[in-house]
Formats: structure tokens, sequence, C-alpha cells
């Protein structure tokens, strides 16, 4: 930790320390401020755990970035994805016929979420803004929330701060940092002012009005400030930006019409760039993701793109009113790009008329006008609590003990500058960095120092260093620390203790024992990684390149056929069990495989053609499925996985789901 704590003033808060309100106090066991996709898992997490919740929501929309467009989900490694989490990614593949989907509308995501409140009858405010939180000691014993001039008193044995901002953390008093660390603060080698490669400029674009005059002034959106020393900290935010959904189906097509406000100035860089590196077709500038029933999901792609960098600093510590302000900013920004594309006679016709294919759908964000209420907050305030997590836990350099959920996602960061360097315009800030395995967050990660508050757990606005938190922030992740947080909770209200001396191995234990929190027969999942449950005959080498977990087993021509990789499950519940087994794709994979499947009394074989598999999203597997198996308990079962003939045979992971 820093040996100084960095404190920023919450300006539109009033933290009151003694309440005077005469209105009396809604009661309740926990409250959840942020209704994002955290938000609803934590509340439904704690709602079957028996405690009484409500979720505050200060806007009108629930689900966060999930509902919001981001329907291309990041997720670095399906290893790390538990619980809840992976559970709402198998009703999304319900919505499919699929066992899971990781590319999905956002209507379909938010009918999703809509089971979860349904289900345990969440109680669900929208619409109401943190004004005030009192405390006594260490304790949150209330918060006012306001909603135009209704407001309403709040009052919790448990606080879980579930917003992309941190309001509710920062109104409690605790400590939080804004920006970039400088690299020696946790001696780190990727956070603070970084200029790399990657959605970067190429040489030679020239950065001013008039190319080659300065004194005609810099093109909109290029700093003029001199760059920083590599590494050194700052207050800058990476970029946000809109996960644009659209659609080329002609039914359900609203067509891209020029926005208030609209100047194509903005977008002469696109122009300067498209000149020194032509595009052959949208992707070229767009990440152009596409989703289900022709719709997209657009992210920032290149150095000219949806981020809107730089504009983003004053966000995080805004009022209310200011972040609208911003968020419009970034509204007409985007639909300016998008019409821009479509319709400026000095963009190449083919991209012209690529663009104009596409428009807002009509059966998405009806009540928004038909583009998404959620802007992509990538990072605002971060706590600094009782552990930060940095590169080094990343990496796997440094590993912790009291893990209450897992990350796997390259250490990622988006633009934070746009400026001149050389002459020439250049983007700062961005961050790419992987090839590490998934990881463990610590329980300490998502609370406060005790110091400071000792009933509030905070799942997104976690402890942890700009560049780690590039890893963390996907929101997938989110959900499970949202339901180790519920749980957290809900142990320390049962056992009268702060969060910072809740029985974390208790809380490890509800969540190994009952993922969904609904008493049902946990899945059981087999990973090559864990050696008291396979049994490796023959030659196999270990390979990191895509595997479910740290590992997979591959295999490829030998002459041995008694190649076999055998996972043992420890059958506790007889039943009917649904088989899997991870396939990643990789080059010179063997045309077949062959698995050998003994559910306790009897065996049979499945050929599983390779060629078959189809990987789709930002993963590079997908479960396969083997059938259904009826096995005993007790009684021995295995799935033998047999490496034969020439080609790479893959012996990953299985995963038996029972009752189906």
């Amino acid at each position: 930790m820093p040996a100084k704590k960095v404190i920023l003033v919450f300006s539109y808060i009033i933290l009151t320390i003694h309440s005077s309100f005469s209105q009396p106090a809604e009661e309740f066991d926990i409250c959840v401020y942020g209704g994002t996709s955290a938000g609803i898992i934590a509340a439904y997490t704690a709602k079957q755990l028996h405690k009484k919740v409500i979720v505050i929501e200060p806007g009108n929309h629930l689900g966060g970035l999930t509902t919001g467009g981001l329907g291309y989900t990041d997720i670095g490694n399906k290893y790390a994805i538990t619980g809840l989490a992976k559970d709402f990614y198998r009703r999304i593949g319900q919505h499919y016929g699929k066992l899971e989907q990781w590319i999905f509308e956002p209507g379909v995501a938010a009918a999703v979420f809509q089971q979860y409140i349904s289900k345990a009858h969440l109680s669900v405010q929208t619409g109401y803004q943190l004004q005030s939180v009192q405390k006594t000691g260490t304790r949150i014993t209330s918060i006012r929330v306001q909603k135009g001039t209704a407001s309403l008193l709040i009052k919790a044995k448990m606080f879980i701060d579930c917003s992309y901002e941190g309001d509710l953390m920062a109104g409690a008093g605790v400590s939080y940092i804004v920006g970039r660390e400088d690299n020696n603060t946790y001696h780190e080698t990727y956070n603070g002012v970084q200029l790399r490669e990657k959605h970067q400029f190429p040489d030679g674009i020239d950065p001013y009005k008039v190319p080659g005059k300065p004194e005609s002034g810099l093109l909109w959106g290029i700093s003029a400030e001199q760059p920083a020393a590599q590494g050194s900290g700052d207050h800058k935010v990476q970029a946000y930006n809109f996960r644009i959904c659209l659609t080329d189906n002609p039914d359900n097509l609203i067509p891209i019409t020029r926005p208030a406000g609209y100047d194509s100035c903005r977008y002469e860089l696109l122009l300067r760039v498209l000149e020194k590196r032509p595009a052959n077709d949208l992707w070229g500038f767009l990440k152009f993701d596409l989703m289900p029933n022709h719709k997209t999901d657009i992210n920032n792609n290149g150095a000219f793109s949806t981020d809107m960098i730089g504009m983003n600093y004053n966000y995080a510590e805004a009022d209310y009113n200011t972040r609208q302000q911003i968020i419009a900013m970034h509204e007409q920004y985007t639909k300016g790009l998008l019409y821009f594309i479509g319709h400026d006679n000095r963009m190449p016709v083919h991209l012209r008329n690529a663009m104009l294919r596409w428009g807002y759908p009509k059966d998405e964000y009806i009540n928004s006008g038909h583009w998404s209420p959620q802007l992509y907050i990538r990072e605002a305030r971060r706590m600094i609590g009782a552990y930060v997590m940095t590169q080094a836990n990343c990496e796997g350099r440094e590993v912790i003990s009291d893990a209450i959920g897992m990350a796997a996602y390259t250490m990622d960061s988006h633009n934070c500058t746009r400026l001149v360097v050389n002459g020439m315009v250049k983007n700062e800030g961005d961050v790419q960095i992987g090839g590490f395995g998934p990881y463990p967050i610590a329980y300490r990660s998502i609370i406060p120092l005790a110091t400071e508050c000792t009933n509030l757990l905070v799942p997104v606005c976690l402890s942890a260093s700009h560049i780690a938190y590039g890893s963390i922030r996907m929101e997938p992740v989110f959900m499970a620390l949202a339901q180790a947080a519920a749980t957290a909770a809900a142990v320390s209200i049962d056992t009268r203790s702060n969060v910072q001396n809740t029985d974390v191995k208790k809380v490890q234990q509800l969540l190994l024992q009952d993922p969904l929190v609904n008493g049902s027969t946990p899945e059981i999942i087999i990973d090559n990684d864990d050696s008291l449950h396979t049994k490796v005959t023959g030659t196999w080498k270990r390979n990191q390149h895509g595997s479910y977990g740290p590992s997979m087993f591959t295999s490829e021509n030998s002459n041995d056929e008694k190649r076999s990789v055998r996972f043992e499950p420890v059958i506790t519940n007889s039943g009917t069990y649904h088989l899997y087994t991870y396939m990643p794709r990789l080059a010179g994979m063997a045309p077949d495989m062959t698995i050998t499947i003994f559910n306790g009394s009897k065996s049979r074989q499945v050929t599983v053609a390779t060629a078959s598999v189809k990987i789709e999203g930002q993963t590079s597997g997908e479960w396969i499925d083997l059938g259904k198996e009826q096995f005993i308990k007790g009684k021995g079962a295995y799935i033998e996985i047999h490496g034969k003939g020439t080609g790479i045979t893959i012996a990953d992971a299985v995963l038996l789901v029972p009752g189906e």
C-alpha cells in the first residue's frame, strides 16, 4: 500500500454523523446501491440467504453494461467464471438453445436479470440518487436517497456498493483513488503513463487543422500538453464509450440520422488515418462484433474510433447533473461518428455504403430512443482497501489465501490522452498485456480499512491498482465478486461481526457448496490440473495456449496407442448427469477423439469429430456435449479421453451437470 492514502472529496454528498431526519427509516438487512449486473446478483444472493434486501439504482436502467450493449463478453478464461455469474450465461444459453452463451442481445440479458428479480421478489427502487450517508463511528447506519421531491431513508445492517462510480463508498468516507498510480507505488511496470503500439496512430499523421501549420491550432480531441514520463502517475481515466447495438435487418431498422449538435470537424482525424491506412471495411476502425438476430456489439478499434479520449476525467467525482452532461456528450459524439461514416462525402464510398446498411434496432432500448442508456464506465473510483490487488497478483507472482473469486482477462487499459509527439498525433494509455492464467481475488480487496468503515463491501470499485483493475474489471467477474460480497454480508449479520473479521473460510465454503444459492447439487468440474482426480497414461504435454484453467494436456503423433487421460469424478449423489468435455481449437488437431464413459456399472464410447467444434466470442474453447449418463454414487466412475493416431488430441476438462 502507498505510504500516504488518497482521499478525494465527494462533492455532492454531505456526510452527516448524527441524523435528525424525522421520517422513519425503512429497515433492511442489506442495502445494495447500484442496479448493475453486480447489484442484481448481490441482491438475489442476499435474498436467497434469507435476508431482507433493497436495491437502490440512481438511474432507470438495470443490469449495467451487461444489458447496456456489452453482448460480446470479455471472458479471459471460463475457468474463472463461477456461481451465479456462470448461471447467468447458462440462462442466456437456454434462450439460444445452448449450454451457455457469451454473445447475446441486450434485451435477452435484461430478461434474464428480470428472472432473478422476479424469483427473489426483490425490492428495486430506480431513479433514487444518493444524497447523504449517516455513520455512527465506523458503521453506516442509514443513507438518504432522493427521486425528484420524494426521498427515502434506508437503514441497513450491511451495505454493498455495486455502482460503477463508487458513490456510496466515497460518501462513507472510505479512501479511494481516481487515475493511475506511478509504477513505483506498487512496483509495477504497466501502470501510469504508457505510450505504446496498440490502438495507435501510424507515424506521420499531422495534428493541426491546416496540415503543417501549428498556428492553425490542433484538431478536435488533441491535447496541447507535453508527454509525461513513461510510468508516471496522474489522475487521468481511461476512455469511455458506448457499446453500440445496431441491426441490418430492414424490418427492425431505424435509420441513423444527423444528431443535434453534429460537428463533422470532430472526425477529421478519421479521414487522415484512412488516408494513411485504408480500410477495406468497417472493421478497420470499429470492433464490429456480430450478435444473434442481425445485431451488433460495436466497440472501439484502432487509433480513432468510438472511444472519446480525454473527455471523462471529471466523471468519477462529478454530481449527477454533470455526469448526465458527460454521458450526453459521449452519445452525441458516437451518434455523430456513425452519421459521419455513412454520410460525409469525404469518406470512401465503400465504407459509406457499408454503414448505410445499419441502423438502430426497433426492439432494443424502447424507453431510451433505441440507444443504450448505459455509458461504458470502464473505471472511475477505486477503493484503497484492506488489500490492493496489483500487477503481481495478475501475473501470479503474489498469491493470496482469502480468495472469493477469480479473474483471467489481460491487463487492459484503453487510451487516456491524445496528444502531439514529435509533431505527430499519438494516443497514450492503451495497455494490453496477457499471457497469464486465472488468478484469485482477495476478500480483503472488496472491504475498506477497519478504521474507515466496518459494514460496507465494494465488489465493483474494489481495491486494485489501475493496471490490475484493467484485468479484473469484467462483467462476469463483477457478478462473481458481488455474490461473494452478499454471502460475506450475510455471514457477518449472522455472526454479528464486522466485514473485516468475517469468517472468510465460511464464505468460501458457502460459495463452493451452494454456488447457485438454492440448495441444488453443484455441478462437477474436473480440470486436467486437478492431479487428485486425473490419471495420465502415456506421453502427454502441458499446453497453456487456450486452455480451460491453467493448462491442458495435449498428445500427438505417437506410436503409443495406450495414451489416455482419465478424469475421475467423485459422485456424491446418484442420478442423471449431462456430460461435457472442454475443447479448445488448436491447429493440427486429430480429426476425431474417442472418449470412454464409465458410470459405475457399465461403459460406453463416444466419438467427437473435432471439425464440428464451433467456437464463438472471446473464448478459445467450448463445452462439447457427450450426452446424458446415469451415475452411481461412489462407484468409481470415470471419463477417459484416448490419444490415438496422428494429429493433436486434447484432454482439458470434463463437466457433469446434475439433474438434466
